[in-house]
């Protein structure tokens, strides 16, 4: 049995090396970085620059500095020989095939008997790739195609040959998956494989209908973004950010090995003046001075400015470009089409191509159609893939509107016509429809879990307009939050009540807190907080606080294990309930904090006593009564907020013994597993008590605070804010020798958030954030 892979060697250390090399840091692998040489001192130094560019990355490549220490640097001329010492080797050089192929003959000596080879290329084909490769190394030799930047984007590619044997594929795909948190999708050996073929082909189409009807980029990107489910960068935003020069060799790549009847031809080449002359300008994009969009700095003010197609000038974006039927996407993408305005008329035209590109391409890319929509949704962060969208119009009326507009109607679509849909529901499993017509049950890696699956299979044991309760099976009871941004109102304090009644009543081994959403939980419902304050209902809110703090501390010290799997936001109120929960298995991308100050407020549900607590038991802090509260004072006070899991753990949101899950789809199953090891012999923690500086301590935090407001970093009501602050962290009127029970505390936090709600100026940052989305600096 061969062993997992341990030790990663990256050839390549561009943007897309050096992020896979970072990731693979991130799941906790020694990494050999490995560049071609630069003459002078250091023969290393182009992949000693790019490990030292990583603490740099905007968005940052290391989920926490310190991996950078597992990344060690070398060069193809004097370190080939290390290979023989690594489990993988990924080659991310130049898309030029003659240099790859001789950078793998230089390898195939060195390589060791079990290590795996793989390329990052993007377009060209794996038969190509390892003609008159050693037959050895050829059958450990695969396409891994990450997906730009590789710690944020989940999909892998993988190509594969007969020549590569089934346990070679799977001890890679498992790697990918497990330690990497990848969505592997199996492709064909063909052009561009799933992500590009597809997603390329869109963009041209959109580019040319752009084009044809006439439409600023403004418009096109405003109608095909969200009203498709499609992020805002929508087409010409994407292209930008990825760069236009490289979307350049991609689509040349395409044309060069598509077969002549691929529909790709009939729509490339269009607008190729316009990128060409961008190039020219040094327009590539973000990367370089911009690209169909740029920020204008002039004048001391950052102004987003669209280029004009037709003559490449540069004017003020449009930000109320779409039409009328954008609001239609709300209701569904047949009601968008068929809306009587340009812009539908706009979008039904990419679409109706796009998506009979998509049924096109079954099964040349692949047969199955999960893995397509998979790749689309993992890869380019669609919410639907294009058979989902399909069948959410109707394939019937697909094939309608393209008989009618004169179009042809792939094969595969008319199969899907007869049979009413690409997809079905079969005994709470999710049914594909194969390319001979035929359904076949979707096969998922063992160990995944949503609620998504939960929600087929059954229904809630209850539920309210804000969270629902699941059985999650093996006796553990999930609480799901689905109110706007997960925020937790009085209908989700009273379900986490209800988890632990019924949990304590009936036996339950254990509680999940979790759920499908992007996002964990963006704290307390602030809207609900302001109605009632502008209504001076201040007894309803006095009463909201009392509650969440009853009820975060009956999920702490309840009979039964309670176990968060959180990702994404987890702020405010989200980071509290994680920190009064058992154990926390959370996903790698976690980014937690306590951010009240920003809307003029404290945390009030437990979160200051929960804090110095950690932070004091977790020894992330010196010893004696003075540093945990400095600490806790200076996160909270800054409302810092982690940037993933593990820097969540050096921050003593996460404990030492809390797990991270790469991989979202595996989350809930992981904190179901440890929910089950917890529930053996479990017993809920002792209260903390608290040694705190008392006045003293409150005085040198205060003057801190007024020593920022002198210099401008600290603004009027940041002191008035944070006084609040300081009062609570250092137990008010105690001093060291007396314990400070967690009553105390929350008492205390109950009487800080009464002020400050009635402050007016904590009432216009709530009153900001919530028609801006941002801070106010008052």
């Amino acid at each position: 049995m061969s062993s997992p892979i341990e030790r990663v060697a990256v050839i390549g250390s561009g943007v897309m090396g050096a992020g896979i090399a970072a990731h693979a840091a991130n799941a906790g692998c020694q990494v050999l970085l490995l560049d071609i040489v630069k003459e002078g001192g250091d023969r290393s130094a182009i992949a000693n620059t790019a490990i030292k560019q990583m603490a740099k990355s905007n968005p940052e490549m290391l989920t926490h500095p310190r991996n950078a220490s597992l990344i060690s640097a070398g060069n193809i001329e004097d370190d080939l020989d290390k290979l023989s010492e690594v489990d993988w080797v990924i080659e991310v050089i130049v898309e030029n095939l003659g240099i790859k192929r001789s950078l793998y003959a230089s390898m195939a000596e060195h390589i060791g008997p079990e290590t795996i080879v793989s390329s990052n290329t993007s377009t060209l084909p794996l038969a190509e790739l390892v003609e008159g490769m050693p037959s050895e190394m050829a059958s450990r030799f695969l396409i891994t195609h990450f997906f730009n930047p590789p710690r944020y984007l989940p999909l892998l590619e993988v190509v594969t040959s007969s020549e590569v044997s089934d346990s070679v594929t799977e001890r890679l795909c498992s790697f990918a998956d497990e330690r990497l948190g990848k969505r592997v999708i199996m492709c064909n050996d063909t052009p561009g494989f799933v992500g590009n073929r597809l997603g390329v082909y869109f963009i041209q189409r959109a580019f040319k209908a752009t084009i044809d009807h006439g439409f600023t980029i403004e418009q096109a990107d405003a109608m095909l973004g969200r009203p498709l489910g499609i992020p805002k960068t929508a087409v010409f935003g994407l292209m930008d950010l990825v760069g236009i020069d490289l979307s350049v060799h991609v689509i040349e790549s395409l044309v060069s090995h598509l077969p002549e009847d691929d529909p790709f031809h009939d729509i490339v080449g269009t607008g190729e003046e316009i990128i060409q002359a961008m190039i020219e300008e040094g327009y590539t994009g973000r990367k370089g001075l911009g690209g169909f969009y740029r920020l204008n700095k002039e004048g001391g003010k950052r102004v987003k400015e669209a280029r004009n197609l037709a003559t490449g000038e540069y004017a003020p974006a449009n930000r109320k470009a779409a039409f009328p039927s954008a609001r239609m996407g709300k209701q569904g993408l047949g009601p968008l089409m068929d809306y009587p305005d340009e812009g539908a008329a706009f979008v039904s035209d990419i679409l109706l191509d796009s998506l009979s590109y998509a049924a096109h391409l079954v099964p040349d890319v692949t047969d199955n159609i999960y893995s397509i929509d998979s790749a689309m949704k993992a890869g380019f962060n669609w919410k639907r893939g294009p058979f989902e969208m399909m069948d959410s119009i109707g394939v019937v009326s697909m094939v309608e509107r393209l008989e009618a507009s004169g179009r042809s109607v792939p094969d595969f679509l008319r199969i899907a016509a007869e049979n009413g849909a690409f997809y079905s529901i079969e005994d709470g499993e999710i049914q594909r429809l194969a390319p001979d017509g035929s359904m076949v049950t979707v096969e998922r890696p063992e160990s995944t879990l949503t609620v998504a699956d939960l929600k087929r299979r059954g229904k809630p044991l209850k539920r309210n307009g804000s969270a629902s309760l699941w059985d999650m099976g093996d006796e553990v009871l999930l609480v799901e939050y689905h109110s706007k941004m997960n925020a937790v109102d009085p209908f989700i304090v009273e379900m986490l009540v209800d988890a632990v009644d019924l949990a304590e009543s009936e036996g339950w081994k254990g509680i999940v807190i979790g759920n499908d959403a992007p996002n964990f939980c963006a704290g307390a419902n602030l809207g609900l907080v302001l109605f009632a304050i502008n209504l001076a209902a201040w007894k309803d809110v006095e009463d909201f606080i009392q509650a969440g703090q009853d009820a975060y501390s009956l999920i702490k010290y309840c009979e039964i294990p309670v176990v968060a799997a959180p990702a994404g936001m987890c702020l405010g109120g989200g980071a509290e309930i994680l920190m009064h929960c058992d154990s926390q298995v959370a996903h790698c991308e976690s980014y937690i904090g306590l951010v009240e100050v920003g809307v003029g407020i404290i945390p009030a549900w437990g979160g200051c006593k929960e804090l110095m607590g950690r932070l004091r038991d977790f020894e992330l802090v010196e010893e004696g009564p003075m540093p945990p509260v400095m600490k806790a004072f200076e996160y909270i006070g800054t409302a810092q907020v982690a940037k993933s899991a593990e820097q969540a753990r050096s921050m003593g949101f996460l404990a030492p013994d809390d797990r991270i899950t790469m991989n979202r789809d595996r989350l809930l199953a992981d904190a179901k597993a440890r929910a089950l090891v917890l529930s053996e012999g479990y017993e809920p923690p002792e209260p903390r008590t608290y040694n705190l500086p008392g006045p003293s301590g409150r005085a040198a935090l205060e003057l801190a605070v007024k020593d920022l407001a002198k210099s401008g970093q600290a603004t009027p009501h940041d002191v008035v804010v944070t006084n609040e602050l300081a009062w609570i962290l250092s137990g008010g009127d105690t001093d060291m020798t007396e314990t400070v029970e967690e009553d105390d505390i929350l008492a205390m936090e109950r009487e800080a958030i009464g002020r400050l709600g009635r402050h007016e100026d904590s009432l216009a940052r709530m009153e900001h954030m919530l028609e801006t989305g941002k801070p106010l600096r008052n």
